[in-house]
């Protein structure tokens, strides 16, 4: 699959050949649902369980004479009306972290780049920047059309004055090509990829 390039600044820079088995492969909803999915349930957090009155290190031995104090029967620090005693009905853990095999989560993220390279990919030939300045990058984005949400990835490591012009745009992500996944390719408009991160997204699945 043969790809205009461009330089940041919207000049033609040629050509590049894209591999089809990784930017032309039919997307499938029920693959990119599973992948999406696991992704979003694996950044929830653990949620923090309470110590109830079982988790509570106070002693179990009645404390006071079942009769003559005026005050109500208790045999147990580690009850709920006590400071210190457990929590009634606490909350319980829950951990939301899924397990996906490795082959379709590949598989999520090659269709992932094969439906941007369908409508809504640029290969541009590296992120540096005659001007690295936020007001001259909203300047090129502009002109470019690139519109809506947008995200950038580049090769092993991102161009560290295009990071920095780029952080203040709203709707524009940077990632280097390890950090590529499906749900933020999903969730932008459109993609913009260098040739490094052409080189080295090719590379992660034919290693």
């Amino acid at each position: 699959m043969k790809v205009k390039v461009q330089k940041i600044d919207g000049a033609a820079a040629g050509n590049v050949e894209l591999n089809e088995a990784v930017f032309g492969v039919a997307p499938r909803a029920d693959i990119l649902h599973r992948v999406v999915t696991w992704q979003l349930e694996n950044r929830r957090a653990t949620a923090r369980p309470t110590r109830e009155r079982s988790d509570v290190a106070r002693t179990g031995k009645k404390w006071g004479k079942q009769k003559g104090s005026g005050g109500a029967r208790h045999g147990d620090r580690a009850a709920p009306i006590f400071i210190g005693g457990g929590k009634a009905h606490g909350a319980r853990k829950r951990d939301f972290e899924q397990s996906l095999n490795k082959k379709i989560r590949a598989l999520g993220l090659k269709m992932a780049l094969s439906s941007k390279a369908a409508g809504g990919l640029v290969v541009v030939d590296s992120l540096d920047l005659k001007d690295a300045k936020t007001k001259a990058l909203a300047g090129i984005f502009g002109k470019n059309g690139w519109n809506g949400k947008v995200l950038v990835i580049d090769g092993e490591a991102v161009n560290e004055d295009f990071r920095k012009a780029a952080g203040n745009l709203p709707g524009v992500d940077v990632l280097p090509a390890a950090g590529a996944n499906v749900y933020d390719i999903l969730n932008h408009d459109t993609l913009v990829l260098t040739k490094d991160a052409v080189t080295k997204l090719e590379a992660r699945f034919n290693g």
